[in-house]
């Protein structure tokens, strides 16, 4: 994970290998792409690299990088330029740089993918700098952020010989933001100083934990395992974060039915990890819950093989509370939060669970056993009722639980749904805020009945169809009440989709683990802080 910095330096006197410079799409009276340089650029530079964009075909398009050498007036060997698309809404007057396009109207997620695509495209140059086209707090740490998840690399699993070999091409080491240089002495420059700061403090912390989730993801699940999660989240937690894990036995004795059903197939047994962060003067407790299973045969109902190559990112939604609750503790923030992590292997071992089988959960509902492959909502729905216990002011959960949201909403955007329409509401602001793309989907009062069961309270199962509704509704019905008879709040982030990307990198997103729902968490804890 690079160091991110901030720099008054000009670009002109820029000591990096390299310069990231933010490019805009013209409109259709003029088609050429715009430098979004806030007009710091020397004439010649900006000259110089009009006559290259014009040379290369550069467009200004997003995820679009071009690596150009020797510009006139400037220190930096490479300048690579980033699309950043259209302007949703053009200048209504003013310039930034050398034309009318003006860079606040880029929402911040586009300079975050932006910046990401710059970072990836720096690899091999350790230090990169980055002409901020934007000097807002909200840009700046989208861009921080951006650089830093765009230069992720898992090298964990590879030989000496090979990580030697890749080092020529090694991620960006250090990121320098560079901003102009306020006046000091002024209580508004002291201000903006300030908020610059914590900005990149915060882009820091957020990146390096997204980056920790990613790495869970990656890792091999013969070294990824129940267990050896639960050491990682107690080597891993930051002070003020008390960890406590749960053994087979504990599990046995707690009445966990669905998670010792679930891991009782596999040679590693089942854990259950709690995260604690409890501040001083906190008036409102979140509780995060989950979905670990380290890797998903589909147990005695087996997947085809080609599905299961994938399956150690089963675990995403888990990997995504510890590193939010990670982060949130190093932010500080004043909000109480409890993380669930719902940890298991889904094996076809000879003491596998059955289709048929019933198991009773914590909160002593009996459930039916339809199909093994349908492990996760049983894992989840244990850790749901132990946080119901705390009566938590809210219950959130995530997990990569159905392949009916993907087929749903593709394989960049999460479903959100919920009992309480309010906070289903905050939780799609806060992820919009982050720029991770959710969907609000609903839980159909149908749903319910096709999960009744001849033998148990409940089947964890339903029809062939709505298998994303079917699953959530199946969890909402362990969320229990509050102390005061009213239902505990409780949303659910289905995130199958995005927590792993199969496909090409983009933006700040690598191929393989993505961290995903990381920076939704923590931006939602920091709202329900910013109301108490």
């Amino acid at each position: 994970m690079p160091n991110l910095a901030l720099s008054t330096m000009t670009p002109q006197d820029a000591d990096a290998d390299s310069l990231a410079v933010f490019v805009g799409q013209g409109d259709g009276d003029d088609p050429s792409p715009r430098l979004l340089d806030g007009g710091r650029l020397p004439p010649a530079a900006v000259a110089g690299l009009r006559d290259a964009m014009r040379t290369l075909r550069v467009t200004g398009k997003a995820d679009e990088t071009a690596r150009i050498t020797g510009t006139p007036g400037l220190r930096v060997p490479l300048v690579v330029l980033t699309g950043v698309g259209a302007a949703p809404n053009p200048a209504a007057g003013g310039t930034v740089g050398e034309d009318d396009l003006d860079a606040t109207a880029f929402p911040p997620e586009t300079l975050r993918r932006a910046a990401g695509a710059a970072s990836r495209a720096c690899a091999g140059r350790p230090h990169l700098a980055v002409l901020m086209p934007d000097l807002s707090p909200r840009a700046l740490r989208a861009i921080a952020e951006g650089a830093a998840l765009g230069a992720y690399r898992f090298v964990e699993h590879r030989g000496a010989k090979a990580v030697q070999a890749m080092a020529k091409d090694a991620p960006v080491a250090q990121v320098d933001l560079l901003v102009t240089a306020q006046e000091s002495g002024t209580k508004p420059a002291e201000e903006a100083n300030s908020q610059a700061a914590q900005a990149v403090q915060a882009a820091q912390i957020a990146a390096a934990e997204q980056a920790w989730a990613r790495d869970l993801v990656n890792s091999a699940p013969n070294s990824l395992y129940p267990q050896s999660f639960a050491d990682a989240v107690s080597k891993h937690a930051p002070p003020g974060v008390a960890v406590d894990v749960m053994d087979e036995v504990a599990l046995v004795e707690g009445g966990f039915g669905g998670i010792v059903g679930v891991g009782q197939g596999s040679a590693h047994s089942p854990r259950l990890v709690t995260m604690a962060y409890a501040p001083k003067g906190a008036q409102v407790h979140l509780a995060f819950v989950g979905k670990g299973i380290t890797f998903d045969s589909g147990g005695l109902c087996i997947k085809p093989g080609k599905s299961m190559i994938t399956m150690k990112c089963d675990m995403g939604g888990a990997a995504a509370v510890a590193a939010a609750v990670a982060a949130i503790a190093q932010l500080k923030l004043p909000v109480a939060v409890t993380g669930y992590l719902c940890l298991a292997e889904n094996m076809p071992g000879s003491n596998a669970q059955r289709p048929g089988d019933v198991v009773t959960m914590r909160d002593g509902q009996t459930v039916e056993i339809i199909n093994t492959d349908a492990e996760g909502r049983l894992v989840m729905a244990d850790g749901i009722a132990l946080a119901a216990e705390k009566d938590p002011d809210a219950i959130i959960d995530v997990a990569t639980l159905t392949g009916a949201a993907m087929v749903a909403l593709g394989s960049r955007t999460a479903a959100v749904m919920a009992n309480d329409d309010e906070l289903q509401g905050d939780l799609t602001s806060a992820a919009t805020s982050v720029g991770e793309s959710v969907w609000p989907m609903p839980i159909t009062e149908e749903i319910r009945a096709g999960m009744d069961s001849l033998v148990a309270d409940i089947s964890h199962m339903g029809g062939d169809t709505g298998g994303a509704m079917t699953a959530a509704a199946f969890l909402r019905n362990f969320v229990g009440t509050r102390a005061d008879g009213q239902d505990t709040s409780w949303g659910h982030l289905d995130i199958a989709g995005p927590a792993y990307n199969e496909r090409v990198p983009h933006g700040y997103t690598p191929k393989g683990g993505t961290g995903f729902a990381t920076r939704t968490l923590v931006a939602f804890a920091q709202a329900r802080a910013q109301e108490q």
